[in-house]
């Protein structure tokens, strides 16, 4: 790979950051602007021979017990597959090859294996599994439920929703707790008559997504991918991660109710107000049926329980979160089977599109060697990575660099790459680089709207109740808490971190 075609395809993925964020004066959707992006890079991926064209091995399996060997594919007329050694890929980037027999080969467009559709299938799963939920009204008897408990006090409010985003994004995919943490917050603050703090409310929630998803070994993929090379344990994750996230967490909910005026009631006069109109409130308006509310209850919670287990579940794991969503919004639509197009013309198919696009560029972006010049460039500026608990400036570097590329890549073949050359380097699996990669990581998503998939969810939400934010007031409004986050992580990586057991 010559370094000018790296270079003239990080300058595309340049372009686009460009474009996403002169968004409204190009006049041009999302999904637009990613698409035309993705179809130049596609178009010279092939024109460069970077893209892999060969046909695709389905059913396939690998030998138990094996020696080191290779296989031949058969003519090219004949669609069976004889032994063959399988390439290396990041998890067994320093082990003996797989042997692999059977399988058939398989003609695929070239931009299939690019995206990732599971995040996909989570995205419109999720989206209509709550719109038909939300017809039973559970959604409004929640929100009803916690507005009275706060009886009235949007700052009650935005902590109660913000602690409970945190919690729903360590046990569920961010995605999905943001739809779902969402919605409950659109119809609590319309009852208030408080929607003038709708934006500022889903901001903070989006945001928050990406600090819950550092709580547990599982909350996010990047964190699978660095605790497994690093050798972490789900405990000794959870009692490093957990300081951080419930201080930044408290740090965020106070910054957003200064940033967006969200205060408590002054006088007694407001907060008589507030309660007499909470009190006025019955969360049984909008239930049609009993029985369907029990059922959505039911089955929201055996989602939540399923999709928060899923990685342990016998047979279900194989077929991953995207699988559990499809699955359980298909259930929820027998409930309207004759009108279920009705849900299919409510899904923002405009963001599944723009997901879908910008996979394709990042799949460009891997095979073009962007990815890893970015590493190689952060590899040339860190110090030590043999030092036991890795050097400071290392910690620093690394951890900031993984949040600014985090920000405009996707975060999970960055941290693969990342996690692979501390691994190559023989960082020391008690050495706080690791935790750089793993807190830069999750927190650049905070940096811009595309930096994760729920700012995006939250942002589309803020657009889809005709609330404007444009990329750049996005980033404008994010900077300062972006930035406490990662100044927060630093210090925490380099003073605390050490401390810990585990």
């Amino acid at each position: 790979m010559s370094g000018a075609v790296t270079g003239f395809f990080a300058l595309l993925l340049v372009g686009l950051i460009v474009c996403l964020a002169l968004e409204e004066k190009l006049h041009a959707k999302k999904s637009v602007i990613a698409g035309v992006f993705a179809i130049v890079c596609m178009f010279f991926g092939a024109a460069t021979g970077i893209l892999p064209f060969d046909k695709v091995v389905v059913g396939s399996h690998p030998l138990v017990e094996h020696t080191a060997m290779s296989g031949e594919w058969v003519d090219e007329s004949d669609q069976h597959v004889e032994p063959f050694s399988a390439p290396a890929t990041v998890g067994d980037a320093h082990e003996e090859n797989p042997v692999h027999v059977q399988g058939h080969r398989i003609s695929m467009p070239v931009y299939i294996p690019g995206i990732d559709w599971g995040v996909i299938a989570i995205i419109l799963g999720s989206s209509i599994f709550v719109d038909v939920t939300s017809r039973s009204g559970l959604f409004s008897w929640i929100a009803i439920r916690v507005t009275k408990a706060s009886r009235g006090d949007p700052l009650l409010l935005l902590i109660s929703y913000g602690v409970m985003t945190v919690v729903f994004s360590a046990v569920l995919n961010n995605v999905t707790a943001m739809i779902i943490v969402g919605s409950l917050t659109v119809v609590s603050l319309e009852k208030l008559g408080q929607r003038d703090k709708l934006l500022g409310f889903l901001l903070i929630e989006g945001l928050l997504t990406n600090i819950g998803g550092l709580l547990t070994l599982i909350s996010s993929v990047p964190n699978i991918i660095v605790g497994t090379a690093a050798g972490i344990s789900f405990v000794t994750f959870f009692i490093k991660a957990a300081p951080y996230v419930i201080v930044t967490t408290a740090a965020t909910i106070w910054l957003g109710a200064r940033l967006f005026h969200v205060k408590r009631l002054a006088s007694s006069k407001e907060r008589d107000e507030a309660a007499e109109l909470v009190a006025s409130f019955d969360e049984n308006d909008g239930i049609e049926s009993w029985n369907f509310f029990y059922f959505a209850a039911v089955t929201l919670g055996l989602f939540i329980v399923t999709i928060a287990t899923t990685s342990v579940l016998p047979w279900i794991r194989e077929l991953e979160m995207g699988f559990v969503a499809l699955a359980f919004a298909g259930v929820m639509l027998v409930r309207y089977k004759s009108e279920a197009d009705q849900f299919y013309k409510a899904v923002d198919w405009d963001l599944l599109g723009f997901f879908m696009a910008l996979f394709v560029v990042i799949y460009v972006m891997e095979h073009a060697h962007v990815l890893e010049m970015i590493g190689v460039g952060l590899e040339k500026v860190l110090v030590n990575l043999t030092s036991e608990t890795g050097d400071p400036r290392d910690a620093t570097v690394l951890l900031i660099g993984a949040a600014a590329f985090s920000s405009v890549t996707d975060n999970i073949p960055l941290a693969a790459m990342l996690a692979n050359i501390l691994h190559a380097l023989g960082a020391p699996e008690t050495s706080r680089l690791w935790w750089s990669v793993v807190f830069g990581a999750n927190l650049g998503g905070n940096l811009t709207p595309i930096g994760s998939a729920s700012t995006l969810v939250a942002v589309t939400i803020i657009h889809k109740h005709n609330l404007h934010l444009s990329f750049i007031d996005f980033v404008k409004k994010a900077a300062p808490f972006a930035a406490m986050h990662i100044v927060l992580a630093v210090l925490y990586v380099l003073l605390i971190l050490s401390w810990l057991p585990g």
